[in-house]
């Protein structure tokens, strides 16, 4: 199983959205720091993770949820507040 994964900066307004294999051990390296791209915006909370098959089908979402449609989509259906 591949996961795509959205982190949410609890300090600041400021999203992320990665693919990882071992999601509790990708998301403890976000959180301590291990990850340049994420450093400055720790501590993160877990917004939303998606479960796939294969890392082929894992890239691409990631990809679809980084792109200007995708962006929308996701904020509209996975991060909007109820």
């Amino acid at each position: 199983m591949f996961y795509v994964y959205i982190l949410k900066s609890v300090g600041v307004d400021w999203r992320y959205v990665g693919y990882s294999s071992d999601l509790k051990e990708r998301f403890r390296q976000h959180n301590n720091g291990k990850v340049k791209a994420t450093r400055n915006y720790r501590p993160f909370e877990l917004a939303c993770y998606i479960a796939v098959m294969d890392k082929e089908t894992a890239l691409k979402l990631e990809r679809y949820f980084k792109s200007g449609s995708g962006i929308a989509w996701m904020n509209r259906h996975l991060l909007a507040e109820r």
